[in-house]
């Protein structure tokens, strides 16, 4: 393998955040190119104007850096071969459309979209499959430039088709599905390389920028495959080399065993999710790499560099990636612990001002006091949103103490264990989790009660949790005034019982 020939792309659509799936497809790119030494180009297809969004390059870009990736050209960064968005390579499209319609390998096409709805409509009643029906079947050159001519005297605008050649197999090897090849009269007809409003389409513009900007090779979504056929007949048409093809698994949801679609909101399915929720965006770009590819081994967990280096795309999966969300928090969790505090403390304060948990700006003491609350979650998290849930007993005022942690108090030494300790912190001089685990210990000593009988009441009454972080630190969190309270409380309903 040439290195200094390796050149891919990813080249999204400005139509919205970044999916799943398309960052998964930037990935795999993006560590086949630094894994070969290779050039990474970020192209934006953009021409589909009625689709597009504001800030949609915006948005693709940013989230492109959040996962680590970089890249060595592209329409924020410049390079040789730009522009790098389609809607500033119309001069260029135009010429080769022109081209392909002077050598006959491309006509105007004046059939409206009623007809065209007509065609497929009686197409269907006769059990066929729709399709793209020639319309100067049977005409002569003149004919056909008559016909040409009404349209236009009626005001038609045209669309550019190729023609596709008769009776012809189109094949590659693809560097994940191996030999694939395509009948050219089972692709739906003549296929339009040129918009009413002379924008081209994606099949044609994505040959002629591939081919000016020396793609080398395509790695891309199995959605894809049936575009390949069409890319094939054009860069025939032109005589230009195809680059080589690798179209990689659909990703299927674990729950349902279903192609993930961007309709289905049971599954977070954008990046900008994600980041909203505080997942670390190196936990993120694992899991999306181990979506239809695997490494040597049994270990799924490494870094950015690591990925580099053993980076194989013959290991790429032909069967379906699962997207498990449950393998996403577990593979989050285990970056989260691996983190450093400042960035975990950075994440879910966040989470908690956003929560409502903390105002915005906290105070020094609030940010001291919400440092030691985040360190006794860290390794619980899967991802930082979780803190307001986690910690809603510092928060808000718990309700009645039920079911299984009613009964697990519901006992003769419970009551005893809770007024010693209520009435032992409140004469503590210093309220912190040190002094507070010399007290437990001091009552154990005192009244011979230990064990689940004795750690248990306080953090029931004082959290409402029957688990949680170390109880010391979680009592001191909650503080004195609301322990004091939450233990008076809890004896009056045990009064009750």
């Amino acid at each position: 393998m040439a290195n200094n020939a390796i050149r891919v792309r990813y080249a999204p659509s400005p139509t919205g955040h970044l999916h799943i799936g398309n960052a998964r497809t930037a990935i795999f790119n993006y560590l086949f190119a630094r894994h070969n030494k290779g050039k990474f180009i970020i192209r934006i297809e953009d021409t589909d104007t009625k689709r597009n969004v504001a800030d949609g390059e915006k948005s693709q870009l940013d989230n492109l850096k959040w996962l680590g990736l970089d890249w060595d050209e592209g329409p924020d960064v410049g390079g040789d071969f730009g522009p790098y968005r389609q809607s500033e390579r119309k001069d260029i499209y135009v010429p080769l459309i022109q081209q392909l319609v002077a050598e006959g390998k491309a006509y105007e096409s004046y059939r409206t979209e009623e007809q065209l709805q007509a065609d497929r409509e009686a197409q269907k009643a006769r059990g066929e499959m729709p399709h793209y029906e020639y319309e100067y079947k049977g005409m002569s050159e003149d004919e056909k430039k008559q016909a040409i001519a009404d349209a236009k005297a009626k005001g038609l605008k045209p669309v550019i088709r190729f023609r596709v050649p008769e009776n012809k197999n189109y094949a590659w090897d693809d560097i994940v599905k191996g030999k694939v090849s395509f009948k050219s009269d089972t692709i739906g007809g003549d296929f339009v390389i040129a918009k009413r409003d002379g924008m081209p389409t994606y099949n044609f513009a994505v040959v002629v920028d591939d081919h000016l900007m020396k793609i080398s090779h395509v790695f891309r979504g199995d959605d894809h495959v049936a575009n390949t056929p069409k890319q094939l007949m054009i860069y025939e048409a032109f005589g230009w080399n195809p680059p080589k093809f690798g179209h990689m698994s659909l990703i299927i949801s674990a729950d349902t065993g279903k192609k993930l679609s961007k309709r289905d909101e049971s599954v977070l399915q954008f990046i900008e999710q994600y980041r909203k929720l505080g997942y670390l965006p190196d936990a993120m770009f694992n899991f999306i790499l181990l979506l239809g590819w695997s490494p040597v081994g049994e270990d799924e967990i490494f870094t950015k560099k690591d990925f580099i280096k053993m980076y194989d795309e013959t290991r790429l999966s032909k069967s379906p990636a699962k997207f498990d969300s449950k393998k996403l928090e577990w593979i989050n969790n285990q970056y989260v612990k691996a983190a450093d505090d400042s960035t975990v403390m950075d994440l879910a304060l966040r989470q908690l001002i956003a929560g409502g948990n903390i105002a915005e700006n906290p105070d020094s003491k609030t940010i001291e006091w919400a440092r030691q609350l985040i360190n006794l979650y860290k390794r619980e998290m899967s991802y930082m949103a979780q803190i307001n849930d986690m910690a809603s007993v510092f928060f808000q005022e718990p309700e009645e103490i039920s079911g299984e942690a009613l009964a697990e108090i519901s006992n003769d030494t419970a009551p005893i264990v809770l007024k010693e300790f209520q009435k032992r912190i409140q004469e503590l001089p210093i309220f912190d989790s040190v002094e507070v685990f010399k007290t437990i210990k001091a009552i154990q000593k005192d009244t011979g009660i230990k064990g689940r009988k004795l750690w248990m009441p306080i953090r029931i009454a004082v959290t409402h949790e029957m688990h949680g972080p170390e109880l010391p630190e979680s009592v001191e969190l909650v503080g004195r005034q609301k322990a004091v309270e939450h233990i008076d409380q809890t004896l009056k309903q045990l009064n009750k019982a």
